[in-house]
């Protein structure tokens, strides 16, 4: 019987405007198996472990930060007699894509061959430190324009973290196997993150891929634990939410905006998804106690 991992699908603030957690942790155990469809970091601040990504194990000890992908399967071990301490923070991929610009920030992405943790000292550990306990302030934080300083520390910690690690050259050879077997799916989830707005069908990303409908249809199964339109329609709905959340747009124009030409339509996946209709999950995370 082959063991399946956890897919984690959520986490808090997913389905807002701000769609953004941090948190500092103790792993006394380590943690199970697991994946999911959001990118994390996590930076280790006290205790030693270890942890796998993809088959493919490192260290954790004081200084090391680890970027996951989404989809990637992952678990964390603690030695034992010792408390794992670490920041973990989760983060919708939208984040990282800048207007414009077809990447933005996703080259951060595995597909070179890159490990997706650097082990950090002297100087540069102390400047993550001071990054990420920043970032911590300001999210526990009410400051104005939290959310603004919040997206730019994200993006400045990932800027400093892809330098650090493109600088050592201790870079394991079973690292960059591992990275390089699940590069060949990282740019068809890119592309379905960019284009699921539009009108976007298995037929189209065959064609962008030069793959057949079937094999790219396997694929994404494999990966997200879904078919495609259920993984088309979790991007969608979840844009949708933080458009309730955020704006004054009509139930109609959000519709539209996120990807799907019929309100009905929209309107009924939305019910079927989240158990009520779109007018509805508005009042309800629009109120002050639910919001962050």
């Amino acid at each position: 019987m082959t063991y399946i991992p956890d897919y984690l699908k959520t986490y808090p603030n997913m389905n807002t405007s701000s769609p953004l957690h941090i948190s500092l942790n103790r792993l006394y155990h380590g943690f199970r198996p697991h994946r999911h469809d959001f990118l994390e970091f996590s930076y280790v601040v006290d205790g030693r472990g270890s942890e796998s990504i993809n088959d493919a194990r490192h260290q954790m000890l004081p200084g090391t930060f680890t970027f996951v992908l989404p989809y990637q399967v992952h678990e964390l071990f603690t030695e034992p007699g010792s408390t794992l301490v670490l920041y973990n923070c989760m983060f919708s991929m939208d984040l990282l894509m800048e207007p414009g610009q077809e990447d933005g920030l996703l080259g951060l992405n595995d597909q070179n061959g890159w490990p997706p943790f650097v082990q950090l000292s002297g100087e540069d550990n102390d400047r993550m430190t001071r990054l990420i306990e920043e970032m911590y302030v300001e999210y526990k934080g009410k400051e104005p324009w939290r959310r603004t300083m919040l997206q730019a520390k994200l993006k400045e910690i990932l800027i400093c973290f892809d330098r650090y690690r493109r600088k050592s050259s201790a870079v394991a050879d079973v690292t960059k196997m591992a990275s390089r077997s699940s590069a060949s799916i990282w740019p068809i989830i890119h592309y379905i993150h960019r284009h699921y707005q539009e009108e976007l069908a298995l037929s189209d990303l065959a064609s962008q891929f030069s793959l057949s409908v079937s094999r790219i249809s396997e694929v994404i199964k494999q990966t997200t634990g879904q078919t495609f339109v259920h993984f088309l329609h979790d991007l969608r709905l979840r844009h949708a939410c933080s458009l309730l959340v955020s704006t004054d747009m009509s139930v109609a124009e959000i519709a539209l905006e996120v990807g799907y030409g019929s309100y009905k339509t929209f309107s009924r996946i939305f019910r079927e998804t989240k158990g009520v209709v779109p007018k509805d999950y508005r009042k309800m995370k629009l109120s002050p106690d639910l919001l962050v």
